[in-house]
């Protein structure tokens, strides 16, 4: 079952992009014909909508996105937290935790964790 994580998610990744290009392109051919008189649009051209509202708006990892403007970058803040949480267990705690992040995530667990 752990084996084919990589498989569920390019599953969920391309369930995202059909059903999202299928919302924007249901969207906009319901409402942005009939308000605008402007024409309908295919699956493709909502996907590359769809994209460019990403691009505009939601940024990319590092770069804009929810994280820059809200006082620091959520990475950091998970990181600090993990530190902190960490600093507090005891060598058996941490040793536990470790195990159990290895046996749930596997070979990169391990090389975070350090």
């Amino acid at each position: 079952m752990k084996k084919f994580w990589f498989l569920k998610g390019f599953a969920l990744v391309a369930a995202f992009i059909f059903i999202g290009g299928f919302a924007v392109m249901s969207l906009w051919n319901w409402l942005i014909p009939s308000i605008f008189g402007l024409v309908s649009i295919t699956w493709l051209q909502a996907l590359g909508l769809l994209l460019l509202s990403k691009i505009l708006f939601g940024g990319f990892r590092g770069v804009g996105g929810w994280g820059g403007g809200y006082g620091g970058n959520r990475h950091q803040f998970w990181k600090q937290k993990m530190a902190a949480r960490m600093a507090n267990m005891t060598d058996e705690e941490k040793e536990h935790f470790r195990a159990k992040m290895q046996n749930r995530w596997g070979k990169w667990a391990e090389e975070s964790a350090d």
